[in-house]
């Protein structure tokens, strides 16, 4: 079997780790040794002649084998004979310092776990966190890991699930940034950063919604592998994904009415604008008007002779001006 995709293989026993190395080639004998005995190997992006040994030890389904090493799957559950073959997408949050109309929020990456009789086989591709941490924590709870693959299965599931409600915590900070941004006294045009904002949401919901079915199933239907006490611990892993998928769904409906403000706002600045160039065009209008009409250089015309003729004329115009003026103020035009 090839071991350079291999980042761990361990052998386990009523919830404790055996110790010594553990060569793949001589697994499943050391499985059949003892009952309850288990494999959990963890791969992390093999290619199909890596993953080619392996399949074909534990006599994983070639459709489920495929997957595994394709990756870009869809979160689903799946039973072959006595075998459970779960895909998750895994979430990772960008850092960033602003958001912008091309920043990236989060990353998505992907976990299959295989979970059958003496064994669980742990795949991950992208940007998928490792899972040594994970490994760790299940490692010191023996009475959980004595569930057997179950346990892995459920340690897995709970990790990914945990990242999600992370990422919605840091993605509330970014929305309710954008929000100060639109409702701010200061003119502002967001409309490139909401847009981008709900296309990073879009790809966050893609990746957590469908995996809901399939907790539901492993939580409440019976499965092979899958023992009552371990059902119970998936349970509160769909808990903890509702929670998160009607986070995210609160995200985008409060990203959608942040779009229709931003709009509205920037349609009300508009408007407030042609107000502005047409009153400004309206004061300029009446001296245009008036000197228009003194300049067509008629010889009969009134008050062409009258010494105060000219003082007069820019005392009207000043005086309508100031008229027009007040009243495009009063009203808020100005």
């Amino acid at each position: 079997m090839s071991t350079q995709a291999v980042v761990d293989c361990a052998l386990y026993e009523d919830g404790h780790r055996l110790p010594g190395p553990v060569e793949l080639a001589k697994v499943l004998e050391r499985i059949a040794e003892r009952p309850g005995r288990f494999v959990w190997i963890g791969l992390y992006e093999p290619t199909a002649e890596q993953f080619a040994d392996i399949a074909a030890a534990f006599a994983l389904h070639p459709l489920a084998a495929e997957d595994a090493v394709g990756a870009h799957q869809r979160p689903k559950l799946e039973l072959y004979d006595d075998t459970l073959f779960l895909v998750l997408k895994t979430i990772v949050y960008v850092d960033h310092d602003r958001l912008t109309a091309t920043s990236e929020i989060v990353d998505t990456g992907e976990i299959m776990v295989f979970a059958g009789p003496g064994f669980a086989i742990v795949v991950r591709h992208g940007s998928a966190p490792p899972l040594t941490e994970v490994r760790r924590t299940l490692e010191q709870s023996p009475e959980q890991l004595a569930l057997g693959p179950a346990a892995v299965l459920h340690a897995v599931a709970d990790h990914v699930v945990d990242r999600y409600l992370d990422v919605a915590d840091h993605f509330e900070r970014d929305v309710e940034e954008l929000e100060a941004a639109v409702f701010s006294p200061e003119r502002t045009d967001d409309a490139g950063r909401i847009y981008q904002l709900k296309r990073e949401l879009l790809e966050f919901k893609r990746a957590v919604l469908p995996l809901g079915p399939p907790l539901q199933h492993l939580s409440e239907r019976p499965l092979p592998r899958v023992p009552a006490t371990a059902a119970a611990y998936l349970r509160d892993v769909a808990d903890h994904h509702t929670l998160a998928v009607e986070r995210i769904q609160a995200f985008d409906e409060l990203v959608t009415g942040i779009l229709a403000a931003s709009l509205a706002r920037l349609s009300l600045q508009q408007n407030t604008d042609m107000r502005r160039i047409s009153a400004g065009a309206a004061l300029v209008a009446i001296p245009t008007m008036v000197v228009g009409v003194y300049g067509m250089n008629f010889d009969h015309m009134p008050e062409l002779k009258w010494t105060y003729g000219y003082p007069a004329a820019l005392l009207t115009i000043a005086v309508v001006c100031g008229f027009v003026f007040r009243a495009f103020r009063r009203n808020g035009w100005l």
